[in-house]
């Protein structure tokens, strides 16, 4: 086949340091390449490259075998380059017409044309299968709304090369499967896809063919009918993965560490009641708005409840967030970017972000730079942080992955009785996820209660002594069977019977 976009002994280094190194690879035109790596292996930088972001410090691109170096994203995009991203690139304050018509709209007498750029916004919209106002703000869409409205921007630009990065992490399974009925239609028209995801299955089910980066590096590349999840996860992390999830290393026991009785919050939860032992992994499944999250919140202190009891370590559980951390609550929230980090600030600050005071020296509370500079450098090499100087090092820099173990590692130092992970592995690649399981059974380990709220079925049906279904804001069922019973857990979701 034809290649669209050909890469030819490209190199993109940093500081001397190469995050793509010597990179020989051709995107078929007409066809969707899945792109998969762990986070760090270099894909952002090669789509940063393709998108004109920044420039390649040796080698060259393509573009239906011509030379191709965008100086600039604009470049790129009237090249026929289209990146949909995981945080979307609109304007939440305008209308879908004028997001799809804010660099040019179609003009009448030197005024623009209203009328034709209403009529060409629905057009562009229907061709995703969104049928909506075009004076519509895109502040008030859903977020599956939202990236079906950038499709339709990347179609009306006429693009080329579209690029999916992480597409589905802030979308319901309903909007999923409507995004990839779109993808399917674009495939049907010839378009060009690069696919970029954490979802091995979604990636081999979307793709034609797939390439593997790790350290920067092509380490695999082939028809994706010739790719199943175990190729896939070797040659991600170069080496068989013994199964995708740690063995516990000690059953619960039989003390009971936090309580729960008859919590109510008028039109999120309702007489909602469980228990945790110490040393058990809880598992918290449901269907998106199931409240599933916001128990979570309520039982930190986030949200107000109407009616209810808590207990931790046997005594009451009151008052505001600081309060709960103080009597061994932590807290890990579905998102890491803006409420569990400072990204600006090194990581050495985020991991004792929950601890600083504890380091605090003499009357007015003077940091011990010395004592907080060994403690956080035990905490990085414990949980396995990558990362450099982590004094200086921005949080930012680091990979998804590794930011979550930071998230996660600045409440093990508080050593807290109850962890709250919302999501934990979500947004992380398969060996960062295998090492965050691995954190969940070192903390059940060590006698503290987990209570693990995920979206993956699979990862809790792996990882938990027992799961709590939710639907409509009340326990819709509770499983402790072993195995558990896929078919089971997803029916109490639906507030459905099966045989």
């Amino acid at each position: 086949m034809t290649a669209l976009l050909a890469f030819e002994e490209l190199t993109k280094a940093w500081f001397g340091v190469p995050a793509v190194a010597d990179l020989t690879l051709a995107v078929p035109e007409g066809a969707t390449l899945g792109l998969i790596g762990e986070n760090g292996a270099g894909k952002s930088t090669l789509m940063n490259v393709v998108g004109g972001v920044t420039p390649p410090t040796s080698g060259r691109m393509l573009w239906r075998g011509a030379p191709y170096a965008p100086r600039s994203a604009a470049e790129a995009t009237a090249r026929g380059v289209a990146f949909i991203h995981q945080e979307l690139n609109l304007f939440a304050n305008l209308s879908i017409a004028e997001n799809l018509f804010v660099d040019g709209f179609p003009t009448r007498f030197g005024l623009i044309d209203r009328a034709a750029t209403a009529e060409r916004t629905r057009a562009m919209c229907a061709r995703v299968g969104l049928d909506l106002d075009p004076a519509t703000p895109v502040g008030e869409l859903s977020p599956g709304e939202r990236q079906l409205v950038e499709i339709a921007k990347a179609l009306h630009r006429e693009a080329d090369l579209i690029i999916f990065d992480e597409p589905t992490t802030s979308l319901t399974p309903r909007e999923t499967a409507r995004l990839f009925e779109v993808i399917a239609r674009l495939k049907a028209e010839g378009r060009t896809l690069i696919y970029i995801s954490h979802i091995l299955g979604d990636v081999a089910r979307l793709s034609d063919r797939i390439a593997v980066l790790r350290d920067g590096r092509l380490v695999d590349e082939g028809a994706a009918a010739a790719f199943d999840v175990g190729r896939m996860i070797r040659s991600m992390i170069g080496r068989d993965l013994a199964g995708m999830y740690p063995p516990r290393s000690r059953p619960p026991g039989e003390a009971v560490v936090f309580e729960a009785r008859g919590l109510d919050q008028p039109g999120v939860l309702a007489d909602v009641g469980f228990s945790i032992r110490a040393g058990e992994i809880l598992g918290l499944f449901g269907l998106m708005g199931s409240g599933r999250s916001e128990l979570a919140r309520a039982i930190f202190g986030l949200d107000p409840l109407a009616d209810g009891t808590m207990t931790l370590a046997g005594r009451p559980l009151a008052g505001g967030p600081g309060a709960r951390i103080a009597a061994g609550l932590a807290f890990v929230t579905e998102n890491r970017r803006e409420e569990g980090l400072l990204l600006e600030s090194p990581v050495a600050e985020n991991l004792s972000l929950v601890v600083a005071r504890g380091f605090g020296r003499g009357p007015f509370g003077v940091i011990d730079a010395e004592a907080h500079a060994v403690a956080t450098e035990r905490a990085k090499t414990e949980l396995g942080v990558r990362a450099g100087a982590i004094a200086v090092q921005p949080v930012k820099a680091l990979s998804g992955g590794n930011q979550q173990k930071v998230v996660i590692g600045k409440w093990l130092m508080r050593q807290p009785k109850l962890f709250l992970l919302d999501e934990p592995t979500r947004g992380v690649d398969v060996g960062a996820k295998f090492e965050i399981y691995a954190l969940a059974d070192r903390m059940a380990a060590a006698g503290d209660a987990v209570l693990f709220i995920s979206s993956e079925l699979e990862e809790l049906i792996g990882m938990c002594d027992r799961i709590l279904v939710m639907s409509r804001g009340e326990i819709a069922g509770e499983f402790a069977e072993s195995p558990f019973r896929r078919e089971a857990i997803l029916a109490a979701a639906f507030r459905e019977t099966v045989a």
